[in-house]
């Protein structure tokens, strides 16, 4: 049976599966789908033999120091070529050639290479065996949900702050409706000594980023609600001296900005002595001391009375996904497991582990552009992308064949 890049395929063309014998020894994979809107790079896939083995010449020259002739890499972040779909092999090497991934040495490889030096050794690379996943590659072991490790954690703080972060203590502060950025960066202040606590410093001296991290994302998750706390002073006079907070801590008291906490429903008692503590510089934030250096007490009592009065509002913070959620995501564009059975989306099954973490960082910071992937990525985490990139990497790869189907 010819190989992936040596099937002619129609303008409109179907993908056909069947489970038989392809280039050597790897199975065809058995899908069966219809790709829309083919362009230019659907040509590789009309490499003749004559083109193939040229394309093994082109690699041999300028390739195999990188990918190996065999297409399969041994250097460190430099990825699989074999068995990967011919088109997007050629779109890349296109990309890299117009100096659209940046100066790099791929860029320098294929700087001066022909189309057609391009698309055969893309059809080389194609027609080759996939890598398949290392035998050392083993399942991880489940990942603990993030939430539920961050309530397990917090069950410490619920005696001051209340069940669920709604307080019920009269100087302690809500931890409700506050974006995870701002508290984990509070916490923090109470750990190194730069918020003056000795009760809050020995509950959080001992806890490490990711749980500080956990703790914020499950109090962010949970139903806002005012303070369950009297506040004295005038919330209609609160209301009026609130004018000059709206911009940094947002109308009814509800921050736009993950750094700047919502003031909505909070604790009057903690808000006039945080005020406090911010005017005589037992807090440090010049912007802060600025803001209430000319602020009496009574102002300060009365904008206590008014936000308590306030509905806070959930940040806008999603549930992080689980790795099954993550994966059925890019199934979607890249196969189940990852085989991809669109010719212009990678196969990402048995691809490198480190190529495939560099590969979503650079989506995530990006030097990579795409519009779908820069979505997708952007969800992640640090450790999201190890699993993502570890799940793929020890999926068994297999080869796709293209069959050009008569018109109805």
């Amino acid at each position: 049976m010819k190989s992936i890049a040596q099937l002619a395929l129609g303008t409109a063309f179907t993908l056909a599966a069947a489970i038989a014998a392809i280039g050597h020894s790897g199975s065809a994979l058995a899908q069966v789908a219809t790709v829309k809107g083919a362009g230019d790079e659907m040509k590789v896939l009309y490499a003749t033999p004559t083109e193939i083995a040229e394309g093994n010449r082109v690699a041999d020259a300028a390739c195999k120091s990188c990918h190996g002739l065999n297409g399969i890499s041994t250097t460190k972040d430099v990825p699989h070529l074999a068995g990967q779909r011919a088109p997007y092999l050629y779109l890349e090497l296109k990309a890299y050639k117009q100096g659209a991934r940046g100066n790099n040495p791929m860029a320098a490889a294929v700087k001066y290479m022909s189309e057609e030096s391009l698309m055969r050794a893309a059809a080389y690379y194609a027609s080759l065996d996939p890598a398949q996943p290392p035998a050392s590659a083993a399942k991880p072991a489940p990942r603990p949900d993030p939430v539920k490790v961050g309530e397990v954690a917090a069950a410490d703080c619920a005696g001051c702050h209340g069940e669920k972060g709604v307080t019920e203590n009269a100087g302690s502060p809500n931890l409700v409706g506050l974006d995870p950025k701002y508290l984990v960066a509070a916490m923090a202040a109470y750990k190194t000594g730069q918020r003056k606590n000795e009760l809050m410093k020995s509950a959080v001296e001992n806890l490490s980023e990711p749980v500080l991290n956990n703790i914020a994302l499950y109090y962010a998750l949970q139903k806002p609600a005012r303070a369950k706390t009297k506040a004295e002073g005038d919330p209609a006079a609160g209301k009026a001296a609130a004018a000059e907070c709206a911009g940094c801590h947002g109308e009814q008291g509800v921050s736009a900005k993950p750094a700047i906490p919502s003031l909505a429903g909070q604790d009057a008692e903690y808000f006039v002595a945080a005020m406090e503590a911010y005017k005589d510089g037992s807090r440090k934030d010049e912007s802060m001391k600025g803001a209430v250096a000319k602020l009496g007490g009574p102002t300060i009592k009365n904008l206590a009375a008014y936000y308590a009065t306030l509905t806070p509002k959930a940040p806008n913070v999603r549930k992080p996904l689980s790795l099954a959620e993550i994966a059925e995501r890019c199934d979607r564009c890249h196969g189940v497991n990852g085989n991809s059975v669109d010719p212009r989306s990678p196969m990402l099954a048995a691809q490198r582990v480190d190529y495939l973490e560099k590969a979503l960082h650079a989506y995530r910071n990006g030097a990579r552009k795409s519009t779908a992937m820069a979505a997708m990525s952007e969800m992640l985490g640090e450790a999201d992308v190890e699993a993502v990139a570890a799940h793929y990497a020890r999926q068994k790869a297999r080869a796709v064949i293209y069959v050009n189907l008569p018109g109805k």
